[in-house]
């Protein structure tokens, strides 16, 4: 499998990402048991194909220890000059306490020592309170860290707008924000998008699959009672608040129509209208390493583009769902009700 061009994306003039991220939260525990030898075997094969982007966090269990053996898998397999094919993502999610230099600086080595790396390739910041302003602090020091070549570039995880532009009227340079962006969720097109068009932020999305639940698999289904990862509890939850099960479904059958037509999945639509918002750098398709694999169909999302017509379709549905975001607020806001 070769990727194409269009796959990839240059997030900064030091940095090329490829656009489908893949995410790593399903190796925390909550998305059932994860093999250790097979995970990092599949990476290499993800790796292979062109889906050289990943996304972790120092909370995400053993993700961050899944990088460095991966990168130890390619050093020897590949050699030295393989780990630059690599990016990286992770997040820091500290608890909202008072932030020191000390506090921050060895956050910061431990994903440096866990990943295997000297400078980490973006580290996405996340603050659980506003009211604390502690967060300022914890930016400050991790500029300087940045400056200081421990960290490439900095980033933000579900901050809102207006907390976003704070940060950057405060003189701290964001690169990118992480927030949850689909078919279902569509808040950061209200404020969010136009505030980093203006401010040469990009967003990497989570959330664009639903956990799954945009797919073929659960069209024509009856409403499922029981779950049984977290990120199918989480967004079964959302697409309640945006609507219910009975015009998801409705979704579901013009997203089919659409993808039967371009030869691909609801999956690809959903993630392909995701992609070609404005400031979308690249949308986070979560892998279930060692367990299930889905690169064959996940690439076919570069394979095609949606028409003024499908969009249309897709419109009229979406247009008789809820304002979610003047039900839960802007990008983030529901981790801080």
């Amino acid at each position: 499998m070769t990727l194409p061009e269009s796959a990839y994306f240059q997030l900064t003039p030091d940095l090329r990402i490829c656009r489908l991220l893949n995410g790593m939260w399903q190796v925390s525990g909550a998305h059932g048991e994860i093999n250790p030898q097979a995970a990092v075997k599949n990476m290499l094969d993800y790796h292979d194909a062109g889906f050289t982007t990943w996304d972790l966090a120092d909370h995400y269990g053993p993700a961050e220890d899944f990088i460095g053996a991966f990168r130890q898998t390619l050093r020897t397999v590949r050699g030295e000059e393989s780990l630059a094919q690599i990016q990286a993502f992770t997040k820091w999610v500290p608890r909202p306490t008072r932030m020191t230099r000390e506090v921050v600086e060895q956050a910061v080595n431990i994903s440096r020592r866990r990943m295997g790396v000297e400078m980490l390739d973006l580290l996405q910041f996340h603050w659980w309170e506003y009211t604390n302003s502690g967060y300022f602090d914890a930016l400050d020091y991790l500029a300087q860290l940045r400056d200081e070549g421990a960290i490439r570039h900095l980033a933000l995880t579900n901050f809102d707008t207006d907390h976003l532009e704070t940060i950057i009227k405060r003189g701290i340079r964001i690169i990118s924000n992480q927030v949850q962006f689909s078919l279902i969720d569509r808040r950061p097109e209200v404020k969010m998008i136009e505030f980093c068009r203006q401010h040469n932020i990009t967003l990497l999305t989570y959330g664009t699959y639903c956990g799954g639940l945009l797919s073929e698999k659960y069209l024509g289904q009856p409403e499922p009672r029981l779950l049984n990862t977290a990120s199918l509890r989480k967004y079964k939850n959302m697409i309640d608040a945006w609507g219910g099960w009975d015009l998801f479904q409705e979704l579901l059958v013009v997203l089919k129509q659409i993808a039967d037509a371009h030869s691909v999945s609801i999956a690809n639509v959903a993630v392909r209208y995701i992609l070609d918002k404005p400031a979308v750098a690249g949308v986070i398709a979560g892998v279930r390493l060692g367990v299930s694999d889905h690169r064959d169909d996940n690439a076919r999302v570069f394979d095609f583009a949606l028409s003024p017509d499908d969009l249309d379709k897709i419109h009229a549905v979406i247009a008789k769902s809820r304002d979610l975001f003047q039900a839960i607020g802007d990008c983030g806001d529901e981790y801080r009700r």
